[in-house]
């Protein structure tokens, strides 16, 4: 299938690792030409020639910033230009118990996992909304529904990001620029790789076994085992396409059943 994504310029946050990098090799495999964003220089220079190396002749390049810093984000802004795609993918997180969650603590989660999302926005949709065509994707998950009790900075600030992107899509009304999130599942990130391998560690148990516990923990999956982030990505290059016209102001679930008798 043709997705009709050659030509179209793409800004991915947060993506050297994981579901963004996912999202942005799945973008550039359909000829679209993508920026990258990661906080550290080397890493973000070893994701841009990673997808070089995978995609060959790719159009990809990288912009550093730290989104919890809102002078390096006025610099990737400045740099920007014009994406007639783009994908809300940066997010913190982290288990933590909500009497030990410090003012800080919230605020670095509201400027990573919500604003960045306004900012981004609030500099690429007017000119989506100029020039008649646009995709914004938010990334999101399940917990911005199901707000897990030992993840609330998390599914709080993602609730916000989910409700700002609903908001967003009635400004896009009567044009073919759409706004919808993906509310994703437990996913085998490089973050989540991570800690599973710490535990396995901790624990003497194979990375297998630990993986197995952690998804059979959780009762509500219909997959019952971790999502892939290619799995998040199929989603994301369809709904950035121009075949996915009819879907606007929506919250799509990638979630493996997780929020079964939910929605």
């Amino acid at each position: 299938m043709d997705l009709q994504l050659s030509g179209k310029r793409a800004f991915v946050s947060g993506s050297t690792q994981g579901i963004g990098l996912a999202i942005a090799r799945a973008l550039l495999a359909e000829g679209a030409s993508v920026v990258i964003n990661g906080r550290d220089g080397d890493r973000l220079r070893a994701a841009v020639e990673g997808l070089r190396d995978d995609v060959p002749g790719a159009v990809v390049s990288g912009l550093v910033a730290d989104f919890a810093r809102a002078e390096e984000v006025r610099r990737l802004l400045d740099s920007l230009g014009e994406v007639d795609i783009l994908v809300n993918n940066v997010g913190l997180f982290e288990l933590k118990a909500f009497e030990d969650l410090s003012d800080e603590d919230w605020q670095r989660y509201v400027e990573v996992n919500l604003m960045s999302g306004v900012r981004l926005c609030r500099q690429v949709l007017p000119g989506m909304l100029s020039r008649g065509w646009g995709r914004v994707v938010f990334v999101g998950t399940e917990s911005a529904v199901n707000v897990p009790a030992d993840m609330l900075h998390y599914g709080a600030t993602k609730a916000a990001a989910l409700a700002l992107s609903n908001g967003l899509a009635k400004l896009t009304r009567g044009t073919d620029v759409t706004v919808n999130t993906i509310l994703g599942g437990p996913t085998y990130s490089d973050g989540v790789a991570t800690v599973v391998e710490q535990v396995s560690q901790a624990q003497g148990a194979p990375v297998e076994a630990v993986k197995a516990a952690i998804i059979g923990g959780n009762q509500t999956s219909l997959l019952e085992r971790f999502i892939e982030p290619s799995e998040i990505a199929n989603l994301a290059l369809y709904l950035a396409s121009p075949l996915s016209s009819a879907t606007n102001g929506a919250a799509l679930r990638a979630d493996g059943g997780v929020l079964t008798g939910t929605l």
